[in-house]
């Protein structure tokens, strides 16, 4: 066994001191990160004893919640900047290009749109997030070198919506691959390109300076770090 599964293996037969079981902790973050990935994962944390309460929003509202005393930890993919928070990376996601397999067929596969550019994509409809394109421009850009330039089809607020879209067909979107990898495995969906250097984005674990002397936080707050090793 890994070095790091041995140390969860001992945190959770030690299981919480007398302060975290009798503690709940606030946990913030994106809908679709900690429905897939940070709730999971903190659930033999649950069996010991400790309670969660979870809040969505976006990376501003988080913070500003987390620096006002409402979240206890924040999973956010802006780091904070000033002294009130504290931020540790957690872990990096993968950023795939992705569309229904009939659309990939229609465009010719991932050889034709390398020697073709990105202008091959335009008949293609958009499915993101916000209006602003914001998943779609930091791909454009990164893998491209370009800004779209079309608007989205389709707009979803939840990036299992926008997945939900894309395997029915709609068109094309950008999503983290830990999203998208069950709908990659069987075929619901396909990736559109694979750049030999894939976006990234950070994903950060904040706190409010100082409170990771608390025994609940400090636990909930090593425990992700340790269990993202393998994300």
């Amino acid at each position: 066994m890994a070095p790091h599964l041995d140390a969860l293996t001992e945190i959770t037969e030690a299981g919480l001191d007398r302060d975290s079981v009798t503690r709940t902790l606030h946990l913030a973050g994106a809908p679709e990160f900690l429905t897939e990935r940070a709730l999971p994962a903190l659930t033999p944390l649950i069996s010991q004893g400790l309670s969660i309460r979870t809040s969505f929003g976006s990376a501003d509202e988080m913070l500003t919640g987390l620096a006002a005393g409402h979240h206890d930890l924040a999973v956010t993919t802006t780091r904070p900047r000033g002294g009130l928070l504290t931020a540790t990376p957690l872990c990096d996601e993968e950023h795939v290009l992705i569309a229904a397999p009939r659309w990939a067929a229609q465009l010719g596969g991932p050889g034709v749109l390398r020697a073709g550019g990105v202008r091959l994509l335009d008949p293609v409809p958009i499915v993101e997030v916000h209006e602003s394109l914001p998943l779609i421009a930091r791909y454009w850009s990164a893998v491209f070198d370009a800004k779209p330039t079309a608007s989205a089809a389709v707009i979803a607020g939840d990036l299992r919506a926008v997945l939900s879209c894309v395997a029915a067909g709609a068109g094309l979107a950008v999503l983290p691959r830990y999203l998208c990898a069950d709908a990659l495995a069987d075929g619901t969906v396909t990736t559109l390109l694979d750049p030999p250097v894939p976006p990234l984005r950070t994903y950060f674990l904040a706190v409010r300076t100082g409170t990771l002397g608390l025994p609940h936080i400090a636990r909930a707050h090593e425990w992700l770090l340790r269990t993202a090793v393998d994300w």
